[in-house]
């Protein structure tokens, strides 16, 4: 079942994945969005032979919200290197565990990829990446608070970690440390919205995707 499309032309698809989904395949049988997104496009289109279709960026399997593809090999190009000179801004929301103390603050760690998870490093160790997010806190419920990050870096399990961290793990994401269970067993993170430039126009463009928590 194709997740709902946000927009499409001819250089961009954009679509709001469901957690519990792969973004791209993993060379197991489990599908990924990226495998639903080629077939849909191969059949609304009557494309012959592959389908183009590749991610921007990636969101971990137990998280929702917004990924964009690039339909053609100029406007992946064109995209990447937007991402890689920061021109792009990629907002999320999320539950944190406890109530946080302050109102906003940024969060500064250096993170290293080991084994299927982010660990938090020394800035002196090799290969450990400097991590940046930026948070404002939208309401405090009972037990947990909701907080809408901009992403100044984007590094693997980049927002799992550094709330961890800090002793507020995303609900739900007992990979780090949440002790309690999210609907299906996903995590409260969502990737609601996304500015980018056009890679054709230049023009940018705001995609949208309220969260259902």
């Amino acid at each position: 079942m194709l997740p709902e499309i946000l927009f499409e032309d001819n250089h961009l698809f954009v679509v709001n994945k469901p957690a519990g989904v792969l973004t791209q395949p993993s060379g197991t049988d489990q599908p990924s969005l990226e495998g639903i997104c080629k077939q849909w496009i191969k059949e609304k289109h009557q494309k012959p032979g592959n389908v183009f279709l590749e991610a921007i960026h990636r969101l971990d399997k137990p998280v929702s919200g917004i990924v964009l593809f690039a339909k053609t090999s100029k406007a992946l190009s064109r995209l990447q290197e937007s991402m890689r000179n920061r021109k792009s801004k990629k907002i999320y929301i999320a539950l944190v565990e406890g109530h946080l103390k302050e109102s906003k603050g940024t969060l500064e760690h250096y993170l290293l990829h080991d084994d299927y998870r982010a660990r938090i490093a020394s800035q002196n160790e090799p290969e450990a990446k400097l991590a940046r997010l930026h948070y404002s806190v939208l309401e405090h419920k009972e037990d947990d608070t909701r907080i809408e990050i901009e992403l100044e870096t984007g590094r693997y399990h980049q927002i799992r970690a550094q709330f961890s961290a800090i002793g507020h793990p995303i609900v739900g994401d007992k990979k780090y440390g949440s002790k309690v269970t999210f609907k299906n067993d996903s995590i409260a993170l969502h990737h609601a919205r996304l500015v980018i430039p056009h890679p054709i126009t230049g023009a940018l463009q705001t995609f949208e995707s309220p969260p259902l928590f």
